[in-house]
């Protein structure tokens, strides 16, 4: 009897498990087709790349739905890997590492989904000849893949160097515009190639990266940069990046202006480019433009926008305590401000956005945002947009009625102005070629 009884209670608990891991699985696949039915990729957010599967070669180990940082770019459908949430993928590869028989590989946008980004050659050549984007701009996002390409356009041009006539006195080999991660990985294999050559910064070396809040950690892989190799730490917060540019800086042979921006390219009769600044002119054979895609922070054109305490980037979130603040925006910036200044003490952290849920944010966002809210840190109300900005209130309107707030200082993440307006201006063409 003991052992009849022994028997069924295996058995049962064997049920059990059966039961519940076939409902898991039912779950996951039925969110994977509801992520499925949508559209799987946004140019708006994520230009460019995208993880490719080979159903034919896919044996459904599942490895690489698991791997990826972002979230549930890939998922089971059907017993094989899919892509089910495209817009989140910027291009960690981490898929690709894992998958056992090489079924995943990354492939820029179809043509249709390009059709707002400039039109590029497999070497980064814009339409212009000669001109050529790396980096966000060329629909790269990630840190990692912004260094590779940097190196390998610079590469490009030093072969064309290789057949070209020489450079003549008062003509750079290549100009550099941007001294983010793709223009200083480029100025160090300009120098690596013993190229004539300058970079030119808007702002400060470091680019986008100088801007981010303090300790964002920017990349969760290596990092190879000419001349010194790799970087020995695999997860780099922003300090680390920006102690090596200061190494980068102190190279004699480092050739950059900052503080300067151009404001013109154009091409004279004998295929030299003329690059213009507010006070400067350069000559230059071949240039590279580095200068990421957010450009200017967009605004709202709310009322009371240009009060000073209304900002668009938060730099170091420990200035602030004992606050009233207001974050606007439902990407992960605003998020991961929201949890930053939620976190000093005495600060009442409101996250306004104006969709009913995050759609589009980070998994590790997603979490530390729940658990910020359940802790009472930060309060998040959706369906709202700003329509006034106070000295010490602001109004918004949720759900069509209208709330006003104590407030102290207000933070909008609602992203920048792409500098595609240059672009054409300087002749590069957009979308995919004709035919």
């Amino acid at each position: 009897m003991d052992t009849f009884v022994t028997v069924v209670l295996a058995i049962a608990l064997i049920a059990f498990f059966v039961i519940n891991y076939v409902r898991k699985v039912r779950l996951r696949e039925g969110r994977a087709r509801k992520f499925a039915a949508g559209p799987t990729f946004h140019p708006e957010l994520t230009p460019g790349l995208r993880p490719y599967i080979d159903s034919s070669q896919c044996i459904g180990c599942a490895a690489c739905t698991t791997v990826c940082p972002e979230g549930e770019v890939l998922a089971m459908l059907g017993g094989r890997a899919s892509v089910v949430n495209g817009h989140r993928c910027i291009g960690h590869e981490r898929c690709v590492a894992a998958c056992p028989v090489g079924a995943i590989s990354m492939v820029m946008a179809t043509p249709q989904a390009s059709t707002d980004m400039p039109r590029l050659t497999a070497e980064s050549e814009t339409t212009v000849r000669n001109l050529f984007i790396v980096g966000e701009l060329g629909g790269l996002p990630l840190i990692r893949n912004a260094v590779n390409q940097g190196r390998e356009c610079i590469d490009v041009i030093t072969n064309r160097m290789r057949t070209a006539c020489p450079t003549e006195p008062g003509v750079y080999d290549v100009l550099i515009v941007g001294a983010g991660p793709a223009g200083i990985s480029a100025s160090l294999r300009a120098i690596e190639n013993h190229l004539n050559y300058l970079t030119i910064e808007r702002d400060e070396v470091g680019g986008t990266v100088a801007k981010f809040p303090r300790q964002k950690v920017i990349t969760t892989t290596p990092l190879e940069f000419p001349l010194y190799g790799k970087l020995p730490k695999t997860e780099l917060a922003k300090e680390h990046l920006l102690a090596f540019w200061d190494m980068v800086l102190n190279r004699a042979e480092f050739n950059v202006c900052t503080d300067s921006m151009v404001n013109d390219i154009q091409k004279s009769p004998d295929g030299d480019f003329v690059v213009l600044t507010a006070t400067q002119q350069y000559r230059a054979r071949h240039v590279v433009l580095a200068i990421g895609r957010a450009g200017n922070p967009r605004k709202l054109g709310v009322n009371g926008e240009q009060l000073g305490k209304v900002m668009y980037r938060l730099i170091d979130a420990h200035q602030y305590r004992n606050k009233n603040i207001l974050v606007i925006g439902g990407g992960d910036s605003a998020v991961e401000a929201a949890i930053a200044l939620g976190q000093q003490a005495g600060n009442h952290v409101t996250l306004s956005y104006r969709q009913q849920e995050f759609t589009r944010i980070k998994e590790r966002n997603a979490k530390g945002i729940r658990q910020f809210v359940g802790a009472g840190r930060v309060e998040v109300v959706f369906n709202s947009t700003p329509q006034e900005f106070r000295h010490d209130s602001v109004v918004l309107s949720v759900g069509g009625r209208l709330r006003q707030i104590s407030n102290d200082y207000v933070w909008i993440f609602a992203g920048g102005t792409p500098p595609y307006e240059f672009l054409r201006k300087i002749g590069v063409g957009f979308g995919a070629p004709a035919g």
